[in-house]
């Protein structure tokens, strides 16, 4: 009975986890992607080198392509609430992590990582009025650049919870949750 409660209020949670996100505290939000940060490392190390490559089917990603892809939104969807350009784009080019970096697990393991560090300084940077100001975000008028923040942090999420299941199939127990 206790797992069903904790997982109807976990799926309840992530319903609402980018609104609420947003409404956290600038310290509260580093914090918060300081352990998401610390989270991911945890993955990323538990999955054993010869796994980067693995896909579970022929048509998804690899886990590595994962974890890039987890990054490339970091960078996209802070850069995006910021106006800061990011260090994965330069000027008219559209390049990616998930293209250009090597799926070995260190340098997954170093971009993703990387991708942490630049939006938890962005964050730190950002003052509480920029926070609160709105910005366009694709079809999107009017998006809080704290709800965006929030709108990374959900996606990041999200796609590191995919990989689970990629530990999983590889043998290997994915690490305990960290919600605290």
């Amino acid at each position: 009975m206790k797992k069903v409660s904790l997982f109807v209020t976990v799926l309840a949670l992530s319903f609402v986890s980018s609104s609420l996100f947003a409404q956290f505290t600038q310290s509260q939000q580093v914090a918060e992607w300081q352990r998401a940060k610390a989270y991911t490392k945890t993955y990323l190390d538990a999955m054993p080198e010869d796994g980067y490559g693995f896909k579970p089917t022929p048509e998804i990603r690899s886990f590595a392509q994962q974890m890039l892809h987890l990054s490339d939104a970091n960078y996209v969807l802070a850069s995006a609430a910021s106006d800061k350009p990011n260090s994965i784009e330069t000027a008219g080019s559209h390049n990616t992590n998930e293209k250009t970096v090597s799926p070995t697990k260190e340098a997954v393991t170093k971009a993703v990582m990387d991708s942490y560090d630049w939006v938890i300084s962005t964050l730190q940077n950002m003052t509480p009025d920029q926070l609160q100001a709105t910005t366009k975000f694709g079809k999107h008028d009017d998006v809080t650049r704290s709800s965006l923040l929030g709108k990374a942090f959900e996606h990041q999420t999200h796609t590191r919870g995919q990989t689970a299941i990629y530990l999983r199939l590889k043998g290997v127990t994915p690490p305990p949750e960290q919600l605290f």
